[in-house]
Parts: structure tokens; C-alpha cells; sequence
């Protein structure tokens, strides 16, 4: 529709009962709790004959998020045949080497089945992710990940990345895309250094809704 996540994140907030925090957009949830507790509401729910739609929805959605990191990644690219894509976080969240249900390996995974290399940097989780997926290449450093890449996706909001040298980084690319799933960056300090870039929940088009009816 057009619409800011990050303005619908605020009327929500506005609402006591729900609050402000924990409104972030991002690739869907990961970790050993929020995606094992849901699923089991969901399962105890089954199992006495209740369709529990709540649950239900809450699952479908966050693995909708997911996919839809690699259905736009797809969408920029043409294909994922021969593509270099750089994964910048492999953990499902900050401050962590936990990689349990992350999503950026269910990218990887994806991509990689369908001929991509992957390539990647965490801080803390590349020795737990190649245990679940050898193929993806780690690297030392951000600049080492990018090198040669058609895409890089930021996956994990580490505080690091949000520093990243970009300029340098434009120039050791192959092909200029980001996709940043964590909205860490701007879209317009982004696109002045010559990328092509997307995030989450931000449509920088036009509105489906005209001037008027605003």
C-alpha cells in the first residue's frame, strides 16, 4: 500500500496494552523459544481438536517473512544460478552464535539449492552455521564476505554493521544490491554510493492511494 512499517509500528504503540517495544521489522523470528513455544501451542491445540488460528497465523507469518527475503533477493537478481550472495549475520539474532530456526539459514539454504555460492561474516555464530550448512563459505571481516558479490543481505542486526565501510564495500562488489532486511541503513544514504537497495516493511514507490485521498 505504500505505507512505513515504521509508521504503523508507532500508531500501534500508541496502544497501552500492546506498547511500543519489540516493533522491529526483520526477516521473521528464530531462536529455541518464540518459534518452539508457538509451535507447540499450535500441537497442543491440534491434538484436543482446536483450531487455534492465532497460533496458526503466527507461524505462517514469520516463515511468509522469510521466504519473502528470498523471493525479493530472486526478484533483484533474475536468478540465483552463478550468483555470489554475501550473508552479513548468520545468527538469529544479535549477540549470539545461537543459529537455532535463524532465518538467515533458511536463506542460505534456499539460495544455495538453487546454484548460488554463499558467502558470509557473523561476529559469533559461522562455526555453529556451517555445522548446519558446510556450503556456505565464512570469511574474517565484512570487506572479505562482499568481495565479489551480486547481493548482500544484511540478516542480523549486529551493533558492527551498522559501521560498515560502503563506499569501500561499492567497490569490491560485483554487482551493487543490498538488501537490508534489519533496516539498519537509510534509503537514501544507500543509494548515493551507487547501490541498489531494498529493506523491510519500506516501500519507496509511489502509494497505491492518490494524493487526494490521503
Amino acid at each position: 500500500m505504500g505505507a512505513d512499517v515504521y509508521d504503523v509500528a508507532r500508531a500501534m504503540g500508541m496502544d497501552k496494552r500492546i506498547g511500543p517495544k519489540f516493533l522491529h521489522p526483520g526477516p521473521g523470528y528464530g531462536g529455541s523459544c518464540f518459534p518452539k513455544d508457538v509451535n507447540a501451542i499450535a500441537r497442543l491445540a491440534d491434538d484436543v481438536g482446536y483450531e487455534f488460528k492465532l497460533a496458526d497465523a503466527t507461524i505462517a507469518a514469520n516463515q511468509l517473512q522469510r521466504e519473502m527475503v528470498v523471493q525479493r533477493s530472486r526478484e533483484m537478481l533474475g536468478s540465483f544460478e552463478d550468483k555470489v550472495i554475501c550473508l552479513l549475520g548468520l545468527s538469529f539474532k544479535p549477540m549470539t552464535d545461537d543459529v537455532r530456526e535463524s532465518p538467515a539459514l533458511f536463506v542460505a539454504e534456499k539460495m544455495l539449492a538453487e546454484g548460488a555460492s554463499v558467502r558470509a561474516y557473523d561476529p559469533a555464530a559461522m562455526s555453529e552455521a556451517t555445522k548446519v550448512e558446510p556450503a556456505i563459505q565464512c570469511f574474517n571481516s565484512s570487506l572479505e564476505a562482499c568481495t565479489g558479490a551480486d547481493l548482500i543481505i544484511i540478516a542480523t542486526e549486529w551493533h558492527e554493521f551498522r559501521d560498515l565501510d560502503l563506499e569501500r564495500i561499492r567497490s569490491l562488489v560485483r554487482t551493487p544490491n543490498l538488501y537490508d532486511t534489519r533496516n539498519i541503513y537509510g534509503q537514501e544514504e544507500v543509494r548515493n554510493l551507487g547501490f541498489n537497495y531494498i529493506c523491510t516493511g519500506r516501500n519507496f514507490g509511489s502509494s497505491l492511494l492518490s494524493e487526494r485521498d490521503r
